[in-house]
């Protein structure tokens, strides 16, 4: 309790929690995109339910993984070395974790663009999928984002009750964007296709990282940021020709 009064006094605890719940909040963009996606194969009535407890698993996985924050810092250390890089746990995990994404975005985009061959639509809404499947996934993805959420955490401050603070704050922000940003994913068509592009990004940088190539999240973030403007002006204009057409213009 002492320790908390002292970091609540503390001006550069506050600008670390607000940092690290920033970094955490931009972190979960990567998971929040993977879980709406998923979810979206799912029978509507399912969707919600899939969001919150693959969110709600998300939130128990970091927690429990802060209480071992011990074990987690030595994930980084090294257990093999090969073509001249020391692979760590953490290493093989991202890899792990990036071969997954690939694998599942490249299957979502042959999916989507020879939608006759697999009998659905641009938003795989024919697409079978199982709750427990879904769930499984992002039960996946959810290991390899929460461990490299920690170990960013971890690396930006050394106060537990912080990183506590944060984790709970992006997750919360997770849980009241998911059902929209679902909504808005699959109302929107060509959004499928750049957010399943955005994984494909995400899952290419997981295994550069993995390999020992450091890929600054900025750019990826700026790329992403940029794509999506585009995007939102290509939706306005199109819009605005629909709007044009039904007025007789």
């Amino acid at each position: 309790m002492q320790d908390i009064m002292v970091l609540v006094q503390d001006p550069a605890a506050w600008v670390a929690l607000v940092t690290l719940v920033v970094m955490e909040v931009v972190l979960g963009i990567d998971n929040l995109i993977f879980i709406s996606i998923l979810t979206n194969k799912l029978p509507p009535e399912n969707r919600e339910k899939a969001r919150k407890i693959g969110i709600g698993l998300a939130l128990i996985m970091r927690l429990g993984l802060l209480g071992t924050v011990a074990w987690i810092v030595q994930l980084t250390n090294p257990l093999f070395e090969l073509f001249g890089h020391a692979f760590s746990w953490k290493d093989l995990i991202l890899i792990a974790g990036g071969l997954f994404l690939v694998w599942k975005a490249t299957k979502e985009i042959h999916h989507s663009v020879d939608p006759i061959d697999h009998k659905e639509d641009m938003v795989g809404k024919a697409t079978a999928m199982s709750f427990g499947s879904a769930i499984g996934q992002i039960l996946l993805l959810d290991l390899v984002f929460s461990v490299d959420s920690i170990i960013t955490a971890v690396g930006m401050t050394p106060h537990l009750p912080i990183m506590v603070i944060a984790v709970i704050a992006a997750v919360t922000v997770m849980l009241v964007a998911a059902t929209p940003l679902a909504n808005f994913i699959e109302k929107n068509p060509t959004i499928v296709m750049l957010a399943l592009a955005f994984l494909l990004m995400i899952g290419t940088t997981l295994i550069a990282e993995g390999m020992g190539f450091h890929v600054p999240k900025g750019y990826i973030y700026a790329a992403m940021a940029f794509s999506a403007l585009v995007e939102l002006l290509n939706m306005f204009a199109r819009n605005a020709r629909q709007r044009k057409r039904q007025h007789g213009g």
